[in-house]
């Protein structure tokens, strides 16, 4: 694996990680009742999560452009499953972190709600006693929570199911866009503007069907509706599936890919 790649893999890993850690902000908002302040402060991260994308796809575009141009026909699809597997270590990696993620973030809720000031919460993550705080909460997933899978999704099969689609065409919809412009360079432009339709569909299933339902689960555990528990199984479903997900990318790329070249052809 060359640098390049190396950095690829790098700002994907950061991508997927804080995608997954978005569910632990649903459990820190109903441990403090602050639901609004969490998805506030958690848009810091994923500002992150934005430069990092903006990022991605110009290198990536790069290392495909240099390849046809050096005439070089194999090894790309490669890259490409290094790049998918490192989303599916950042999602592992990011559900084990859920519990310790939870825990501080909860309390940098409750210590902005205190100062109402990013800047301060930021200064006294860093440097006033915010990395032995991370220590003190470092937790591993509760086991009781793997065995209480067995009482219950907390959420339909539907939903999860159509989780495990949206998470995987939203992890290969650029790839698979570069991709099939690799296959058929004199389409690549078009064939890389159609990687919005891909990530259009998943972007509709995510946020038509999924996060409302999700958003409306969270309420009523705030209302006491739900159960605590019942929630926390169905984030860890929820987690589960986008795990499945970045699996299911793997065996949906190069199908994808020979759709969009179809349809740039036919276009």
């Amino acid at each position: 694996m060359d640098r390049q790649l190396t950095i690829i893999c790098a700002l994907t890993f950061v991508i997927h990680l804080i995608g997954t850690l978005a569910y632990a902000v649903r459990i820190a908002g109903v441990r403090t009742g602050r639901i609004a302040v969490s998805f506030a402060l958690f848009n810091i991260l994923v500002l992150v999560s934005r430069t990092s994308n903006s990022f991605q796809g110009p290198f990536l575009a790069k290392r495909i452009e240099r390849n046809i141009s050096n005439g070089i026909t194999q090894g790309l699809l490669t890259d490409f499953r290094w790049i998918l597997l490192s989303a599916t270590v950042a999602t592992f990696v990011g559900a084990l972190l859920i519990p310790t993620f939870q825990r501080v973030f909860s309390r940098a809720v409750l210590h902005f709600q205190m100062h109402r000031s990013v800047p301060a919460l930021l200064m006294h993550g860093f440097f006033k006693g915010g990395l032995s705080q991370l220590r003190e909460n470092a937790s591993m997933p509760s086991v009781a929570n793997m065995t209480g899978l067995r009482r219950g999704h907390g959420i339909s099969a539907t939903m999860l199911s159509m989780n495990v689609l949206a998470v995987a065409l939203w992890t290969i919809g650029v790839f698979a866009a570069l991709y099939a412009g690799y296959l058929n360079p004199a389409l690549r432009v078009t064939s890389s503007s159609l990687s919005s339709v891909v990530n259009g569909i998943a972007t509709i299933m995510m946020f038509v069907f999924i996060d409302p339902h999700m958003s409306v689960m969270t309420d009523d555990v705030v209302d006491g509706r739900t159960s605590q528990s019942q929630f926390r199984r169905a984030v860890v479903w929820l987690v589960g599936t986008r795990l499945a997900g970045t699996l299911l990318g793997q065996a949906l790329l190069v199908p994808a890919a020979l759709a969009i070249v179809s349809v740039a052809k036919a276009m």
